[in-house]
């Protein structure tokens, strides 16, 4: 169990002990997993570029837009498999598997590879929350031992990196400056367990596809043009459960690619609950067939949407757009205190889940 900071060399040491594998176990299934597939590309192909040729190993991601699979000198094959593709890892057999970021990972994952796995095990992440699986689960089992390191034991940290990091410490000069931020200090600095001050939602349940036995459907649709996506939530309830997926989070500025996106990925979409900021962009998609609903905004009409979404247990569909919202959606402070009231940014598909939450299914 790697456990620490950023930059503290956690995937280059996995990469290494691959390495190491290879030469001890020759020819052995190696299996690297991460929250998506398609986050491979942004993190690991890199990090593999990078040290693989430093190993006099030419790296197979050198040029390719896409691997699932390479193989080291001594024949062992590694597998690249996200968290979001259940076919892959149900069944998926290995002589040692490896979880990159496992804070993002759900326990199935972890449960059906373990099972499946001949020697061994390790996992990677940053504790940037203070409850979940590995931590009740995993770290206190007799046969696991942890390994905690912060951006101190990393390797090749650039000046830039350190200095932002360093940002984050609570001391005089970084208040003077306004970069202190203690959450990313204990998290990304100190390597230690913390959950961010003042989450509006901090306790979501996250699943791995919308489940098809729901009572009842709404949809969302908040607006968003450059800078902010339109995010469109498909929601469900059973009792006192809602369930929620992304299906846009793009800006969107034109009625026509709008409408075709909806109907692509919204098919049997019947109406749709949407911002009343633009009755423009409403009045376009009713003329193309889109039966858009201004939901209401009142006085107070925010907090009373996140005080009804409060009632109830949240299921969300795995994704990493919904889950950076629900990691930063959080109430305003001033001078320390909190107010009831949110600030207004991460909060794209909460608006969204709002409107078609407040506008039917009130309890």
């Amino acid at each position: 169990m790697l456990e620490g900071a950023s930059r503290s060399g956690k995937t280059f040491a996995g990469i290494d002990f691959i390495i190491l594998l290879d030469n001890l176990y020759p020819k052995s299934d190696i299996i690297i997993v991460r929250e998506t597939y398609n986050s491979f590309k942004t993190t690991l192909y890199s990090d593999f570029n990078r040290r693989l040729p430093q190993w006099l190993i030419p790296s197979p991601f050198e040029g390719v837009s896409e691997r699932g699979a390479f193989w080291l000198p001594k024949g062992s094959k590694v597998s690249l498999m996200g968290a979001d593709n259940p076919a892959k890892y149900h069944g998926a057999g290995s002589d040692f598997f490896f979880i990159n970021e496992a804070i993002d990972v759900p326990q199935t994952v972890f449960d059906q590879l373990e099972q499946r796995c001949r020697r061994f095990w390790w996992l990677d992440y940053n504790p940037k929350v203070t409850d979940h699986w590995i931590y009740n689960q995993v770290c206190h089992r007799p046969d696991v031992r942890m390994l905690r390191t912060t951006w101190l034991d990393g390797t090749g940290v650039s000046e830039g990196e350190r200095a932002k990091i360093l940002s984050y410490e609570p001391t005089e000069a970084n208040y003077k400056a306004g970069t202190v931020n203690e959450y990313m200090w204990k998290v990304y600095g100190l390597g230690e367990r913390a959950a961010m001050e003042g989450l509006i939602f901090p306790d979501v349940t996250w699943i791995d596809k919308f489940p098809d036995d729901v009572e009842l459907i709404s949809y969302g649709l908040d607006f968003g043009y450059t800078q902010d996506p339109t995010a469109l939530v498909k929601i469900g309830r059973n009792g006192m459960n809602l369930f929620l997926q992304k299906l846009i989070y793009v800006p969107i500025d034109n009625a026509n690619l709008l409408t075709e996106t909806i109907r692509q990925v919204a098919p049997d979409m019947r109406f749709v609950y949407c911002d009343s900021a633009d009755p423009g962009m409403i009045s376009a998609l009713r003329a193309r067939q889109i039966n858009a609903v201004v939901a209401k905004k009142y006085p107070g009409s925010i907090k009373d949407g996140i005080d009804i979404l409060k009632r109830f247990k949240l299921h969300i569909v795995r994704d990493r757009d919904f889950r950076k919202e629900q990691e930063n959606y959080k109430y305003k402070y001033i001078g320390g205190i909190a107010l009831n009231e949110p600030e207004d940014k991460f909060n794209h598909c909460w608006d969204a889940t709002r409107y078609g939450v407040q506008q039917q299914f009130r309890v």
